[in-house]
């Protein structure tokens, strides 16, 4: 892949100066289509060797471009901060909104090559961090998003002949950083290593771009042609996303009898409510004060029928920890800036830190659930979102968080009363809208949905909890008891996985 750029390409200085002005002019004009469109974000990563112009390139990119359209993001140091967070959490935060470009230095590739070419992981953890990668660009782009991944490349003579003509120059030899003396002695692992990762990560919808980096004319006006043209072609034809293949929902369960298979009967009489309740809500507590906790965290999904009792479970697990502990996030239609974004853009930035616990009262599965029966996305875009769900969690349970969810059901009459009682009673009314009660006409949509979510996302590392709602006492202990059962479940496995090792 990277014999292309041994080659020596070079440009005259007289035909790059005659070929700037009209590139420069039509890139703008294409930066400024881009944010009128505001319909996609381009996210442009930059790798490659040492001291073959990626700096240079980017910050002349700057120049010829509106520089306040273009958020440039480095993510060599990683804080304490994003060590407490799952891997991905550090790129999801940065992305740029549709209509923006955003340039990454040190990005998932920097990460995954220096830590093989260090030795600090083998070859099963490289392929790992490629198959994330390839996952991660693949969601990306389904939601729009233009990539392109240019590797700026030098052979180890052009290397070496580019150190020997500073190191000895007072005015330049400034411009040589320790990394470029350290790839000097890791060159030909880099390329090995960096070889295999763009064959495998080089896609159709995010293809690598080898650039010779030795020549600066050729190197910028390379780039800069190469992204005009994928500017060009993205903004004239942006139709659907490419990788809408999914196969057809199975019909691996009745999904209307999973919900009526509940037993909705169940019931706490308020003395065992009252006792159960309390001895819940201290084993939580003790839970989130042990030392394990440290090496974890705990999110909790609460989806439901209207009128479940979300609200009330949520206040009965907060009622047992201190505020410092938790974080409750309500989910509502998304805001102009989270329209801008993936959609699990606003719910990467809400993961919580080790030792923390967040709450999110409704969550992604809007995706799969009112999405999908409002129509307020395409089919191709709620079946896809399936895959893209349980990737997800599964990054979030390998990073240590301990991943709960619940679906709260009631019955029919059970939720007319409800919102009756809603009705008549005025510190209650702002609980019940239009809205809801026209979902109501849709409760078969509706639980044809549920059926198909908790089939294909309920997990080994993130299962379903259907909770029996009808009695709200029943639900809350349920809903604590789970919590804590998911929680010491957890610390056993790690001190099981300690003494294995």
């Amino acid at each position: 892949m990277f014999e292309s750029a041994e080659i020596g390409h070079a440009i005259d200085k007289e035909t790059y100066e005659a070929e700037v002005p009209a590139l420069r002019e039509a890139l703008l004009e294409a930066q400024y289509e881009l944010k009128q469109q505001a319909r996609f974000p381009v996210i442009i990563l930059i790798n490659g060797i040492e001291g073959a112009g990626k700096g240079e390139t980017v910050k002349l990119l700057n120049e010829w471009m509106d520089p306040r359209l273009i958020e440039v993001r480095t993510f060599d140091q990683q804080t304490d901060e994003e060590l407490a967070h799952p891997p991905a959490w550090r790129y999801w935060r940065q992305l740029p909104a549709k209509g923006r470009m955003g340039v990454f230095f040190g990005n998932w590739y920097s990460q995954m090559l220096q830590g093989r070419v260090h030795g600090r992981f083998k070859d099963p953890v490289l392929d790992q961090a490629i198959h994330a990668a390839d996952r991660l660009e693949q969601m990306l782009c389904d939601e729009g998003a233009l990539i392109f991944k240019f590797w700026f490349h030098l052979s180890k003579k052009q290397m070496k002949a580019r150190l020997d003509s500073l190191k000895d120059d007072p005015l330049h030899s400034w411009r040589i950083s320790p990394l470029d003396w350290q790839q000097t002695r890791t060159y030909d692992r880099f390329v090995r290593f960096g070889e295999r990762v763009l064959r495998r990560t080089s896609r159709e919808y995010a293809p690598w771009h080898v650039i010779e980096g030795f020549d600066p004319c050729y190197r910028s006006l390379a780039v800069g042609r190469i992204l005009l043209e994928g500017l060009q072609q993205a903004l004239q034809v942006r139709t659907e996303s490419l990788h809408q293949a999914m196969a057809p929902i199975g019909d691996s369960i009745d999904r209307r009898s999973l919900l009526g298979s509940l037993d909705m009967s169940v019931r706490l009489d308020k003395a065992d409510y009252q006792h159960q309740l309390i001895e819940e809500q201290a084993r939580l507590a003790h839970l989130m004060r042990h030392k394990a906790m440290r090496r974890h965290a705990l999110v909790a999904v609460f989806e439901g029928n209207d009128a479940a009792g979300k609200g009330g479970a949520i206040r009965r697990v907060a009622a047992a920890l201190d505020p410092r502990q938790y974080h409750i996030v309500p989910v509502a239609a998304p805001s102009e800036d989270e329209r801008a974004q993936p959609y699990l853009w606003r719910f990467w930035r809400q993961v919580p830190a080790l030792g923390k616990f967040t709450v999110f009262d409704r969550s992604w599965y809007g995706r799969v659930l009112v999405e999908r029966v409002e129509g307020f996305c395409s089919e191709a875009d709620w079946m896809r979102a399936y895959s893209e769900i349980n990737d997800f969690e599964e990054q979030l349970h390998d990073a240590g968080i301990v991943v709960v969810k619940f679906w709260l059901a009631i019955d029919e009459q059970t939720q007319l009363e409800r919102f009756q009682e809603r009705e008549q009673i005025p510190f209650k009314r702002f609980k019940i809208t239009e809205e809801d009660w026209r979902n109501r006409d849709k409760w078969p949509l509706y639980r044809d949905a549920v059926g198909d979510m908790v089939d294909r996302t309920s997990t080994e590392v993130a299962p379903w909890t259907l909770v029996e709602a009808n009695d709200k006492r029943w639900a809350r202990v349920k809903v604590l008891r789970t919590l804590n059962e998911a929680l010491e479940a957890a610390f056993k496995r790690d001190k099981k996985h300690r003494k294995g090792h």
